[in-house]
């Protein structure tokens, strides 16, 4: 008998609303893979064996599951956002272990839409920093276990990639969804500022960061984007198939350049930026290269920000129980909470850059500048260590975050190694759907393999 595990959203969906199966044989087929895998994953932080299936019975006997979007799909949400009836542990042994009397808007959107909850992820502790690794688990890339799966979202990166759910949602402070999803060979939109309901730790970073979708495919990606938004309430007919809003052609512009200066882009995801480039030119598109004029103090105001986010959602927990890396970067941020709550240097970055988005529609870089680091201990090892080996592999996703503009992480050819490379487009505010367009595109152009050969 064929699993539904490993197909995709929408897929099941339609199957669901159909009466080919029942979500509680969707689930089934998904717990089972989760059981069989996840040990070599580290996905998981806790998986709703028990839970998961009552509720796909639940969806089943709903009197709208013919008009729902998501009915029956199987997702895993980030361990940073609340479900009810599980705690929210954040990464942290310093994080209470008390159950949630509600959801997180954006899982109770999900829930609403048919989706049933079967785990929560792995992050890193507070979600701070690119490696996924702590108290409760480390995540690993499927594509390559002997490396980090990302982070802060790399447990729910972790869990698409290797087919244990179809979708899944993560988070974006300083580049918490797209790095995952560039390493692990997803789609992660980190949407614009207030696209998507918020409400992430104590005040989402000063408003940096975003609630996103991760998947395998830009249909998929549309789907949950468009239910996290909360635009989807019309008839199924408009939205379960996900057919895209026309939009204009975009001009496009294409930099390998590294915004923060003394880190450099390795050639094979610099190599993957300009093949992207010659494609979508080769399809019709106007690409041309153009750096944005990024300012010399942009990776101090970067440290600043990410600093003074951890500095607030580490008030009130017990320092003891927080691991030193932790301790030392909140303490470092404490010292810039002030001057970043004023949000001057924020507001200078985007005067600065929005000329070049006026003239371009479209930003296409690489994702990442190398490979992600190995699967380690990384949350027992110094703070500056992990500083520099964040920094280095990761210096293109946080202006976007500080701007508060739309972004996103797109798969495109591989590694060396054989593991997923990508690139990363960002847009204006309110440039969502051309950002899927041009996904789409590439989807066309340059096909992927959307789970690990893990069988």
């Amino acid at each position: 008998m064929t699993s539904w595990a490993g197909r995709t959203a929408a897929e099941i969906a339609a199957a669901v609303r159909e009466k080919r199966v029942t979500p509680r044989e969707v689930v089934a087929d998904h717990l089972a893979r989760i059981e069989a895998l996840d040990g070599r994953i580290g996905a998981f932080r806790t998986v709703r064996a028990e839970a998961a299936p009552a509720e796909a019975d639940e969806v089943a006997g709903r009197a709208d599951l013919a008009e729902l979007p998501l009915a029956g799909v199987p997702v895993a949400i980030k361990d940073n956002l609340a479900v009810r009836g599980e705690s929210t542990r954040n990464g942290s042994d310093a994080t209470p272990r008390t159950p949630a009397a509600g959801d997180h808007v954006t899982v109770a959107r999900l829930r609403a839409a048919g989706a049933v909850v079967v785990g929560l992820t792995n992050v890193p502790e507070l979600c701070v920093f690119g490696t996924t690794d702590g108290a409760h688990g480390t995540a690993r890339n499927p594509w390559d276990t002997s490396r980090t799966a990302g982070g802060s979202s790399g447990g729910s990166a972790a869990a698409v990639a290797a087919g244990l759910v179809p979708l899944a949602l993560g988070n974006d402070g300083m580049g918490s969804l797209r790095i995952p999803a560039a390493n692990c060979g997803l789609l992660g939109l980190k949407p614009g500022f207030g696209v998507v309901p918020a409400d992430i730790g104590h005040g989402d970073w000063f408003g940096m960061s975003e609630n996103g979708p991760l998947a395998t495919t830009v249909e998929d990606t549309r789907l949950m984007f468009r239910i996290l938004a909360g635009t989807d309430t019309g008839p199924i007919s408009a939205i379960a198939t996900a057919v895209p809003v026309p939009v204009p052609v975009p001009s496009i512009a294409l930099s390998v350049r590294s915004p923060l200066v003394g880190v450099t882009v390795t050639r094979p995801y610099a190599d993957a930026a300009r093949r992207a480039a010659e494609l979508l030119a080769g399809s019709g598109l106007t690409v041309r290269p153009a750096d944005p004029p990024y300012p010399l103090w942009l990776g101090t105001t970067s440290l600043a920000h990410w600093t003074a986010g951890t500095a607030v959602d580490a008030e009130g927990l017990d320092p003891k129980l927080l691991t030193r890396r932790t301790r030392v970067h909140a303490a470092v941020g404490r010292r810039f909470v002030k001057g970043v709550r004023a949000g001057d240097r924020r507001e200078l970055l985007r005067r600065r850059l929005e000329p070049f988005f006026a003239e371009h529609d479209v930003l296409l870089t690489p994702a990442l500048a190398r490979r992600g680091p190995a699967a380690a201990n990384w949350h027992e090892r110094g703070w500056l260590r992990n500083l520099l080996v964040n920094t280095n592999y990761s210096p293109l996703t946080p202006p976007w975050n500080l701007t508060g503009w739309p972004a996103m992480s797109v798969p495109f050819g591989t590694l060396p190694s054989g593991a997923p490379c990508a690139v990363q487009l960002v847009g204006r505010p309110g440039s969502e759907p051309e950002l899927l367009a041009v996904a789409g595109r590439l989807e066309e152009l340059n096909p992927w393999r959307r789970t690990a050969p893990l069988d």
